[in-house]
């Protein structure tokens, strides 16, 4: 799957279509709380499921009813398309 490396304002209209994340250099970030650890490990797991369906793996953390999310694409060397593929899908799990 070719990826395309998002533009600045690309990468500024994705954030302002989900406010709740952040732009961290070449990544995007987020943090998700949940009631307990097991709704945290459950949102978890259906993100293991999306990324597997993507090809596309977070860098993220749990600490209890806490999920810190960081992404990137390492083989296109930003932030891309897939990002945007990515967090579109997960945004809706976390709904």
């Amino acid at each position: 799957m070719a990826r395309t490396l998002l533009s600045d304002d690309e990468i500024t209209d994705l954030l302002a279509q989900f406010p709740e994340w952040r732009r961290d250099g070449d990544r995007l970030c987020r943090s998700y709380q949940f009631d307990d650890f097991v709704e945290a490990f459950g949102f978890m797991a259906e993100v293991a499921l999306v990324s597997e369906k993507l090809f596309h793996h977070p860098e993220w953390s749990n600490v209890y009813n806490r999920v810190e999310v960081a992404i990137t694409d390492h083989a296109a060397g930003g932030i891309s398309d897939n990002d945007r593929a990515w967090i579109e899908r997960v945004e809706k799990l976390s709904r």
